[in-house]
């Protein structure tokens, strides 16, 4: 069926507002967008870090309402629901009704990581090397959630994992997916040997993605997915950890006390420039501290002190 959609422009510090007061009215999806999306210096957006959600300073805001909607009453009730935003810029359109999931992951193709690790839509024939005794395929339809693959930070984890896998320091590890988004760096692990796998990530869709992946791969009894405040403290020999720069720094003791003594590390979503930060914030209890680079992007990893 068709939709009614509204578009506004907004900044970072308003898009809360906005948000609430179009859910408050019955938007059936609230979604956002770099406003300058075409721009040389535009701000990308990945994975969430754990317990933040990172925006553009300058966005664009579009929700979704029942095709039929009358616009003139729609902006009166959201002028009602909160008198201090403006919604003079708001412009409809009708829209067609689409598998907007589908239509994406049609246009995505198998990856290859490292010597074995593989990435394969669910509905995809299984690529030459794929089907390899020693292949390591994860299938994956990520759903609503972040962690296809296909951005650089994806890349560095999955690239570090199977290299992991290699050495023997995966066969039968406990691994911790901090930020685990669609869960494949966690579906990945435990393809490549290890025994079980923990993904945490603030974000209820990704919890679900993680748990539908799981179970499309048939590691669901291997696999268990938390909110950060229902996660278990525990440490693991394996941690990998693909959010925000930020979030690495503000959550260093945090995930050093998950890393085992002697255990690894690997940190992503971490822009070229920012690395020195990271590695300086977790110098004290982590060493053999290094960084990779892929694009823009970097990775950080390293084996925690005894």
């Amino acid at each position: 069926m068709p939709f009614l959609e509204l578009s506004l422009p907004c900044t970072e510090v308003q898009q809360p507002r906005y948000e609430r007061a179009l859910e408050s009215v019955g938007a059936l999806a609230v979604t956002l967008a770099d406003a300058h999306a075409d721009a040389p210096d535009e701000q990308a957006i990945f994975e969430p870090g754990v317990g933040e959600q990172p925006l553009w300073n300058e966005l664009v805001l579009t929700a979704l309402f029942a095709a039929g909607t009358p616009q003139e009453l729609l902006l009166y009730a959201l002028d009602a629901a909160d008198e201090g935003l403006d919604w003079s810029r708001a412009s409809f359109r009708e829209v067609a009704d689409q598998d907007w999931e589908r239509a994406w992951m049609d246009q995505y193709e198998p990856l290859q990581f490292g010597r074995r690790t593989w990435i394969v839509p669910w509905n995809h024939e299984l690529p030459a090397g794929a089907d390899a005794a020693d292949a390591a395929v994860v299938r994956l339809d990520p759903g609503l959630a972040f962690g296809s693959g296909t951005h650089p930070t994806t890349a560095l984890c999955l690239q570090w994992l199977d290299t992991l896998a290699d050495e023997g320091a995966l066969r039968d590890a406990r691994v911790l997916d901090f930020g685990c988004g669609s869960g494949i760096l966690a579906l990945a692990a435990l393809k490549l040997g290890a025994m079980q796998a923990i993904g945490v990530d603030n974000d209820p869709q990704a919890i679900t993605a993680t748990a539908d992946n799981a179970e499309r791969n048939g590691v669901a009894d291997r696999l268990a997915v938390y909110l950060p405040q229902d996660e278990p403290a525990d440490t693991y020999p394996v941690v990998v950890a693909n959010i925000l720069a930020s979030a690495l720094v503000a959550l260093a003791d945090t995930l050093a006390a998950r890393v085992a003594p002697g255990g690894r590390i690997a940190m992503s979503g971490i822009l070229h420039g920012q690395e020195d930060e990271v590695i300086e914030r977790y110098a004290k209890d982590f060493e053999s501290l290094r960084a990779e680079r892929l694009e823009d992007w970097m990775r950080v990893t390293g084996v925690r002190r005894h």
